[in-house]
């Protein structure tokens, strides 16, 4: 993924891309007073795709969305916070509809064109004559400018410290192409495909079918390759859309620039899927797990998350305790191919394990690498070409302060 092929634009969101503009407010779902509805319009149908979680419990919102995209297109998302909207029975799937209806008509789009998202506390009901007075006041919100972004930003947060957002630009047939996301997520994350809502916006022409295959590739190897606390969410969803507005020839696999175009776009998913892990509920260290020799990179992947997932290393990662038997131990449980006596493993530059014996390193040197905000551990199997990272954090009291505490 050389970033020669593309440019971060500083400053930019998801209104950045052409044809874009979002927006927020608060209606009442959140006692804080804090943005918990916003959307994002495109001037046009937009070619779009989505990606969404396996949690075979699945929230209305889903269904919705689902039927929406049936046609690979939308032109708005309608999004709340503080509700999910999950395990609601026949109420909740009507409202998560009545939700589309009423931004199409506000928004002046047909119904099907329109993607419904939720996030917040499971099993209540929404308050929907909150809600639908805030669908009527999110047109007079939706903006092309930085505070149209900063407010959706803000809208879909829920225990997230912070928004998470990122744009690139990319050369496509002699034309600047402007790819951006926004996302949130800092609890409930072990994505297969967590409480995790991402959007991406761009302004090329892309095909429909070419657009949901590279989100599901770069799905695979971003947001599927995080892990806060191994639960995985009811209302996970990924949406991008593409309003084709930079004029750019349709973009394929085929195409000469496509090569640059997908490394721009699993960029921004890979940058809000770190910052996902960063922002772990609690979390005060961003961990990153290498894994390199693996039979397979699919090999690679699984034992990359059962070692990012382990609470054992997520726990001696938050006490600067250089236990790399505890990732061993990750490694061995993965249920993947290993060979016993040729493992090596890093925590930073420190080497502390080669041929699965022990190497003789600096406690003290490992103790303030490991008090860093970001840990890298690197394992080599020396088995095959097999790599993948995987991205967490460390597990913190905070985050049983703040999960003992979620409803209340």
């Amino acid at each position: 993924m050389g970033q020669s092929k593309f440019t971060a634009v500083q400053g930019g969101s998801i209104i950045t891309p052409k044809g874009f503009s979002a927006g927020g407010l608060h209606c009442g779902l959140k006692k804080s007073g804090r943005h918990d509805l916003g959307a994002i319009f495109c001037e046009v149908p937009a070619v779009a795709a989505a990606v969404y979680t396996t949690n075979l419990i699945q929230a209305a919102p889903l269904k919705v969305t689902r039927e929406s995209l049936q046609d690979g297109r939308l032109q708005a998302v309608v999004v709340n916070s503080g509700n999910a909207n999950a395990c609601t029975g026949k109420q909740g799937e009507e409202d998560a509809y009545t939700m589309r209806a009423e931004a199409a008509r506000h928004l002046g789009v047909a119904e099907q064109d329109v993607a419904v998202a939720s996030t917040g506390v499971i099993g209540e009901l929404l308050k929907m004559d909150r809600v639908t007075e805030g669908i009527a006041g999110l047109p007079d919100r939706l903006s092309g400018e930085a505070s149209g972004a900063e407010d959706f930003s803000q809208a879909i947060l829920t225990t997230d410290l912070v928004k998470k957002e990122a744009c690139v630009s990319v050369v496509v047939n002699g034309k600047d192409v402007t790819i951006a996301g926004a996302a949130k997520g800092s609890g409930m994350i072990h994505p297969n495909m967590a409480t995790m809502l991402a959007f991406m916006t761009t302004d090329a022409a892309i095909e429909a079918g070419a657009l949901q295959q590279l989100l599901r590739q770069a799905t695979d190897v971003t947001f599927n390759m995080i892990t806060v606390d191994g639960d995985t969410s009811t209302n996970d969803m990924l949406i991008a859309m593409a309003s084709g507005l930079a004029g750019n020839e349709a973009l394929h696999p085929a195409h000469p620039d496509w090569e640059a175009f997908a490394a721009g776009f699993t960029y921004i998913c890979q940058v809000l899927a770190q910052a996902i892990a960063r922002d772990g509920e609690g979390a005060t260290k961003l961990v990153e797990v290498q894994v390199n020799g693996a039979v397979s990179d699919a090999s690679a992947r699984a034992i990359a998350k059962t070692v990012i997932g382990s609470s054992l290393v997520k726990s001696a990662v938050f006490g600067a305790d250089a236990n790399w038997g505890r990732v061993i131990a990750a490694v061995g449980r993965a249920g993947e191919p290993v060979n016993p006596e040729t493992v090596d493993i890093q925590i930073g530059h420190i080497s502390v394990l080669e041929g699965s014996r022990p190497v003789a390193f600096d406690e003290e040197e490992a103790l303030q690498y490991l008090k860093g905000d970001t840990v890298r551990i690197a394992v080599d199997l020396h088995q095959g070409e097999g790599r993948a990272t995987a991205w967490g954090c460390d597990l913190t009291y905070d985050y049983v302060r703040i999960n003992a505490a979620y409803r209340t």
